[in-house]
Parts: structure tokens; C-alpha cells; sequence
């Protein structure tokens, strides 16, 4: 039996607001993330991720206040990240309502942060969030990504691909790969490093970045990915979360139909 695609929409967080805007640059209002999450549970999503995107650079933890009202609206899972660094993180994120936490510039500092959520909690509640790009000049990793944190605003010089196999064997069990070159582009996401990730790593990896037409999220799903992610094109009408979902049916694959309610 085939695997389900999973379409996850995006909710982006900076002071209570949804945001989104073209490389983490310029960013827009969006909306409010309750709401918005209800929405998207009313229409089909499978998944939602909420990232309150300005944790790391003010070095603070997520909003839990937000983080709680958008779990009691939903009813699919819930996957929450920006500014976790403990354990302790993690725990209060589950017991205000998430599925799954993701953890990214943490896990960068401190890599034994993944070994310690994976040993406490299981690795079905533990993604990596890779903001990835391709190497600037000046920047040479083996297989030509490098790794960025606090929204792709430093350079880490850190190897992309290598950083997933290393997750992996550390215990996260799934991977949210993001390409920073594309995001908000509405061009594509980047199909060749979303290759490479899926040739190195055998949890499953979620596509995001760079998402404009339904067709996008064909050619995601024919190079391998697991789930795909997406915000603008959600946000802002672009295409419907139904839209992909015909689009990747007609073309063979499998994905769940219905909404979730509310």
C-alpha cells in the first residue's frame, strides 16, 4: 500500500501574528494563527506546524499561551518550534497541546539536545527543522548545502546533508527540510536537495520552501517527499489545500480526503 501524502500547512508566528514573507525578509500579516489553524483543520490539512519564528534571535521560548489556544482548535496533529533548548521545552510545548516539537538552532549548539528528547520522548514527537541553502561563496560543504539558523540569517557552514544522516542516527524521526534560497519564492521548492536529503536519511522528510502552483507539490512528491509544507500560497488563496490534493491524486498518489472538523 502506498504512502499517504501529508499536505501541512505553515503558520509562521512573530508576536502572536501569523507572518510570512520572501526569504524571512519583508515579512506580511497574515492573519491570527487561531483562526487560521481552524481553518485549515476545517479544509483538509493533514498536519499543521506553528514556528514562532523570532524565539531564537530574541532568545526566548515559544508562546505557549498561542501554542494552547491553536491546539484546542485543531484536531490534527500539531508540531511546534522556535526557541526550544531542553528538554524541559519540549515538555511544556506536549503539555500545552503539541504532537511534536522541532527543534533547529538548539540541536545546532547542542547536538546531544536530540538524544536527550529522543531518550525522554520517543522520536515519533522529534523533527528537525533544516533551514538549508545552497553554499554561498566562500562557503564550501561537501555536498554543496550548508545549514543557516535564526531564519536563515547566519551562515553555520555546517553540511546539510551530513547534518540530517547525523540527526537521524541521533534519534529525530522526521525531517523538515526547508530550503532557504526558495522560500516565499513561489517558484518551486528545490528539487535536487530534497533528493539528496532522501538518498541519505530513511525517516521521512517533509518538503517546504518555495511552494506557488499545485503542480509544486507534484514535483515534491515525485522526488520523494514524505509530507509537504506551505505557507504563503495557504495564507493568501493562492492555491486551496483541495487543490493540491486533486493535483497529487490525479497523479497516482495517495492522500487522505475529508476535513478534520472542528
Amino acid at each position: 500500500m502506498s504512502v499517504t501524502i501529508r499536505i501541512i500547512p505553515c503558520l509562521d508566528v512573530a508576536d502572536g501574528r501569523v507572518v510570512k514573507g520572501v526569504n524571512f525578509q519583508n515579512l506580511r500579516d497574515a492573519g491570527d494563527p487561531v483562526e487560521l489553524a481552524a481553518r485549515y483543520g476545517q479544509e483538509g490539512a493533514d498536519e499543521l506546524t506553528f514556528l514562532d519564528i523570532s524565539a531564537s534571535k530574541e532568545g526566548r521560548g515559544t508562546t505557549l499561551e498561542v501554542v494552547t489556544r491553536t491546539a484546542e482548535q485543531v484536531f490534527i496533529p500539531l508540531t511546534v518550534g522556535g526557541g526550544i533548548r531542553t528538554v524541559e521545552d519540549v515538555n511544556r510545548l506536549l503539555n500545552a497541546g503539541a504532537d511534536k516539537v522541532s527543534v533547529n538552532t538548539a540541536a545546532i549548539n547542542r547536538p546531544d539536545l536530540i538524544d536527550e528528547v529522543a531518550a525522554r520522548f520517543g522520536n515519533q514527537v522529534l523533527v528537525l527543522s533544516v533551514d538549508a541553502r545552497r553554499c554561498a561563496d566562500g562557503i564550501s560543504t561537501p555536498s554543496g548545502y550548508e545549514v543557516t539558523t535564526h531564519g536563515g540569517s547566519r551562515s553555520t557552514g555546517i553540511d546539510a546533508i551530513g547534518w540530517a544522516r547525523d540527526a537521524q542516527q541521533r534519534g529525530v524521526g522526521e525531517i523538515l527540510l526547508n530550503s532557504m534560497d526558495a522560500d516565499g519564492v513561489q517558484t518551486g521548492f528545490d528539487i535536487e536537495m530534497l533528493r539528496a536529503v532522501k538518498q541519505a536519511v530513511t525517516v521521512p522528510v517533509i518538503a517546504s520552501g518555495g511552494a506557488g502552483t499545485a503542480q509544486h507539490f507534484v514535483e515534491a512528491a515525485k522526488a520523494g517527499a514524505d509530507a509537504i509544507l506551505a505557507a504563503s500560497v495557504f495564507h493568501f488563496g493562492t492555491v486551496s489545500i483541495s487543490d493540491v490534493k486533486e493535483a497529487l491524486a490525479t497523479h497516482g498518489f495517495t492522500v487522505r480526503t475529508g476535513s478534520a472538523g472542528a
